[in-house]
C-alpha cells in the first residue's frame, strides 16, 4: 500500500513486529508468554541467542512470497537458508524425500517399476501447461479429480499418499476427488522450488520469521509508512457502517480503510469447525526443525514445532508419535489457536480482515489472502510488476 502511494499508519499492541508470526526474543520472553515459571536453565545458553517462531512455516523458493521480497527487493534486509531436506514418517520410519533423480532411484520408498512410474507422471507434470492442451494427454484440468490422475499412471497407494503429501503439500485426502489442475500446479511448485537449490524446497530467514514483518516494515517506512508497537487499540470508529478511525490511549487516528487480524476485531471473524475423523487422523502432522545454523537456537541446541489441525478433545494427545520422535525434549511450549475468517469481504465497512494462519508449512496460502485483501481494497488484482521498487527509491536522486 505503501508502494502505491497510499499514505499508511501501522499500529500494534505488541512490543514486537509480526503479531502471530513473530519470533520472540529473548528465551525469557518465552517463558514468560507460555507462563511457565522461573527462568530458563543455564543450559539453554545465552537467552539473547534464541529466536523463536510462533508459527511454523517456510518459505517455498520459487513461491509468492520469495517472489514478492525480491520484487519489493526486501530482501536486502534478510538473510535465508536453504533447508537440509524434507522426510516422511511411513510405517514406523523416516525416510528422506528425493530432492535428485539419483536419490529417487536410491530411496527405499518404492519398488523399482513404482519408481519408473512415477518418474514417468513427475514428466508428465513437468511438461504440463494448463494454458497448453497438447500437454493434457487426455486429462481435463478443471475436471478430472486426481484420483484419475493417478489411476493413469498405475500409482500405488504408498506413491498416492507421499505424493499428495510430502509433494503437493495438502494435509488432508480430500483434494484426490477434486480436479487436478491444482495438485499438478502444487506439485510443479515443489518441483521448481527444489530445482533452485538442490538440497530441499524450503527457505528460511536467519534469525527467525519475524525478520520477514521487520523487512515489510523497512520498505512501507521508505515510502512514508509510520510504525508504531505497543500501541494498545482501544476501540475501532465506524460510523454510518464505514470505518473512520481507531482510538488509542485517548487520541483518534483518522482513516477510511483498516486492515487487522482477526484479534482486533472479534465480533466481526468465525471461527472454522472441520469435520471430525475419529476412526483414523485426517490430518497430517508437520514436524519443522531448525538449529544454531539458522541464528535462532543456541549453539548444539534445535527448536522443533509440532503442529496439526487439531480433531478431538485432546489436542496434545493427537501430536504424540511426533514428540515421541524427538525425545528428549529438554523443555515444551504449547499453544491452540482457532483457525478464524472474516465474516463479510470489507466493502461495505472498509475493514478489511485476515485469515489466520492455517497449518500449511508455508506462506502460499498467506499470500493468495494477501492478494485477495488487496483487490477487495482496490479494486485491481495485485500486480508484481507494480512492487517493483525503482532505483532512486532506493539509492537516493541521481
Amino acid at each position: 500500500m505503501s508502494v502505491n502511494g497510499k499514505k499508511v499508519l501501522h499500529m500494534d499492541r505488541n512490543p514486537y513486529y509480526g503479531g502471530e508470526s513473530a519470533s520472540i526474543t529473548p528465551l525469557e520472553d518465552l517463558y514468560k508468554r507460555f507462563k511457565i515459571p522461573g527462568a530458563p536453565p543455564a543450559s539453554m545458553g545465552r537467552g539473547r541467542d534464541w529466536n523463536v517462531d510462533l508459527i511454523p512455516k517456510f518459505l517455498m523458493a520459487n513461491g509468492q512470497l520469495v517472489k514478492m521480497l525480491l520484487y519489493t527487493e526486501v530482501t536486502r534486509y534478510l538473510d535465508f537458508k536453504v533447508t537440509e531436506g524434507s522426510f516422511v514418517y511411513k510405517g514406523g520410519k523416516i525416510y528422506k524425500v528425493p530432492s535428485t533423480e539419483a536419490e529417487a532411484l536410491a530411496s527405499s520408498l518404492m519398488g523399482l517399476f513404482e519408481k519408473r512410474r512415477f518418474r514417468k507422471f513427475l514428466v508428465y507434470v513437468a511438461n504440463f501447461d494448463e494454458k497448453d492442451s497438447r500437454t493434457f494427454e487426455g486429462i481435463d484440468p478443471k475436471k478430472t479429480p486426481m484420483r484419475e490422475v493417478y489411476k493413469k499412471f498405475d500409482l500405488g497407494q504408498d506413491v498416492i499418499d507421499f505424493t499428495g503429501h510430502a509433494l503437493a503439500l495438502y494435509r488432508t485426502d480430500d483434494y484426490l476427488d477434486e480436479p487436478c489442475c491444482e495438485t499438478i500446479n502444487r506439485i510443479k511448485l515443489y518441483s521448481e522450488s527444489l530445482a533452485r537449490y538442490g538440497k530441499s524446497p524450503y527457505l528460511y530467514p536467519l534469525y527467525g520469521l519475524g525478520e520477514l514483518p521487520q523487512g515489510f516494515a523497512r520498505l512501507s517506512a521508505i515510502y512514508g509508512g509510520t510504525y508504531m508497537l505497543n500501541k494498545p487499540i482501544g476501540e475501532i470508529i465506524v460510523e454510518n457502517g464505514k470505518v473512520v478511525g481507531v482510538k488509542s490511549e485517548g487520541e483518534i487516528a483518522r482513516c477510511k480503510q483498516l486492515i487487522c487480524d482477526p484479534s482486533y476485531v472479534k465480533d466481526r471473524v468465525e471461527k472454522v469447525i472441520l469435520p471430525q475423523n475419529q476412526v483414523n487422523r485426517k490430518s497430517d502432522i508437520y514436524v519443522c526443525m531448525i538449529s544454531s545454523a539458522h541464528n535462532v537456537a543456541a549453539q548444539g541446541k534445535y527448536i522443533a514445532i509440532v503442529s496439526t489441525t487439531v480433531e478431538t478433545k485432546e489436542p496434545e494427545k493427537e501430536i504424540r508419535p511426533a514428540l515421541e520422535l524427538l525425545e528428549p525434549i529438554e523443555q515444551k511450549f504449547v499453544s491452540i489457536s482457532d483457525l478464524l475468517v472474516p465474516k463479510d469481504l470489507g466493502t461495505e465497512s472498509q475493514i478489511f480482515i485476515s485469515r489466520a494462519y492455517d497449518a500449511t508449512t508455508h506462506f502460499e496460502t498467506t499470500c493468495d489472502d494477501i492478494k485477495d485483501i488487496y483487490k477487495r481494497m482496490t479494486g485491481s488484482e495485485f500486480d508484481f510488476e507494480e512492487m517493483k521498487r525503482k532505483k532512486n527509491d532506493i539509492y537516493g536522486e541521481d
